[in-house]
């Protein structure tokens, strides 16, 4: 069974690819905004702060073979600090 739904490329767009990796055929653009920023250090991705900003431009987890388990692995924390009361 094809799992279509878990891979999207968009080659046309400007900034294709947006990060660096070996094998462009197979990058990800599903989550072309990482679901998981919000998580800030507990995302388990390659990234950096800089100035305060979190830097992320060094992670290819959302856009490589693997990736879309991942993020879904973790939604349930994003669901539980979306849902969060002041």
């Amino acid at each position: 069974m094809d799992h279509n739904y878990k891979f999207v490329q968009n080659s046309k767009c400007e900034y294709f690819p947006c990060h660096k990796v070996k094998d462009n055929e197979k990058f990800n653009c599903l989550f072309c905004y990482c679901p998981l920023y919000m998580l800030k250090d507990k995302c388990g991705g390659n990234f950096v702060y800089s100035s305060g900003i979190k830097d992320c431009s060094k992670c290819v987890i959302p856009h490589s073979s693997g990736g879309y388990e991942y993020i879904m692995d973790k939604m349930e924390q994003v669901i539980r600090i979306g849902s969060e009361r002041d």
